[in-house]
């Protein structure tokens, strides 16, 4: 499953801080419609992201009733993204097939 889409990046502040992009409603609707096939666990959906030039492995993760990514201190460098800047993403989910909560084994 490829999607494409734009968010506006923001921080939580917790004990360390984090950046993330919600993904709108229409791509977390399909989202979750894989989520069973493709989740470790925790409701967390492993994924293959790009935005810019820039690509990545991570997990999106569920928040009210929808899924966030988060967005990586070296893509946010790399990429001269901001606080509030809006970003174009697009990701890819990975299935389980094996793969490990911490990102190992093989994906896609």
């Amino acid at each position: 499953m490829d999607i494409t889409f734009r968010a506006e990046l923001f921080e939580w502040r917790g004990p360390a801080p984090f950046y993330w992009l919600a993904l709108p409603p229409d791509a977390s609707e399909e989202i979750h419609a894989e989520a069973a096939e493709a989740s470790y666990g925790w409701g967390a959906i492993p994924v293959a992201v790009s935005i810019g030039g820039t690509e990545w492995e991570t997990s999106l993760l569920p928040r009210d009733g929808g899924y966030v990514l988060p967005v990586r201190k070296h893509v946010r460098l790399g990429e001269r993204l901001e606080v509030g800047d809006d970003v174009e993403v697009s990701l890819s989910v990975a299935p389980r097939n094996g793969r490990a909560a911490n990102g190992t084994g093989p994906t896609m």
